[in-house]
């Protein structure tokens, strides 16, 4: 979630930005402002399949805390997600550590939920070049459904950011789902002007495009992406978020 990211192929890893907690949690650890955030989403061709997202973070004297919220689906089918997240940032490097409660729910087949653990790093190698990294459900959590364990995935993502101007921000990473096939993505953001932002990006397995656009006044930005898939045709996705300037607790 984030139309920054959605905006960029999802290559976010390496992003600095409010939606980390929902894509690699090491990155909330540089952030210097406390925050909130909201996202939708929504399908063209599947108006079942819809998300939203709310999202805040707060510095501390040491690290940074988050929490999340992420709904999928609709009364027949949905999925809900409540994460909370702290990282920190030691020289160069960002640790960040991540705690998921996770709920299915399906008409006729009742409620099922689990916890997760993922985990995640950023370094900061050169002034032009990020290198992160993360693994989601470190603890190989798995649900119970008519006693049988279902396993959750587990993904191991990597990925470079490089800062190749003051304007240009480019990334590309790779994320393996342990049975499915890697999937690669690549992102660019452009400052047109100091408030103004352009992003592209695509995806291989599956193959996708992705544009999207921002803005940003003051102490509030927002965002707009749409993807653009074969299978599943366009979906669209705009995200709002403000900042407390220099706000720590």
């Amino acid at each position: 979630m984030g139309a920054r990211g959605l905006g960029m192929g999802n290559a976010t890893h390496g992003l600095v930005y409010e939606w980390g907690l929902l894509n690699n949690v090491a990155s909330i650890g540089l952030l210097t402002e406390a925050s909130g955030a909201a996202a939708y989403h929504i399908n063209s061709q599947l108006p079942h399949a819809n998300r939203m997202a709310f999202a805040v973070n707060c510095p501390l004297k040491m690290g940074v805390v988050a929490a999340s919220v992420f709904r999928f689906g609709d009364d027949l089918y949905n999925e809900q997600l409540i994460s909370t997240g702290f990282a920190n940032k030691f020289g160069n490097t960002s640790l960040g550590l991540k705690a998921n409660y996770i709920q299915y729910q399906a008409q006729g087949f009742g409620t099922h939920t689990t916890m997760s653990i993922d985990l995640g790093g950023i370094t900061q190698l050169t002034p032009v070049i990020t290198i992160a990294a993360s693994i989601s459900n470190l603890t190989q959590s798995n649900l119970r459904v008519e006693d049988k364990k279902e396993i959750l995935p587990t993904r191991l993502t990597a990925g470079l950011t490089f800062r190749l101007s003051e304007k240009v921000i480019a990334a590309t990473e790779l994320e393996k789902e342990i049975t499915h096939t890697t999937n690669w993505r690549t992102g660019l953001e452009y400052n047109l002007k100091e408030k103004f932002f352009a992003r592209t990006g695509f995806n291989l397995n599956p193959t996708s495009g992705f544009f999207g656009l921002g803005a940003r006044k003051k102490l509030l930005q927002v965002d707009y992406a749409v993807q653009l898939n074969s299978l599943t045709g366009a979906s669209h996705q705009a995200s709002v978020t403000y900042r407390l300037s220099g706000k720590k607790v």
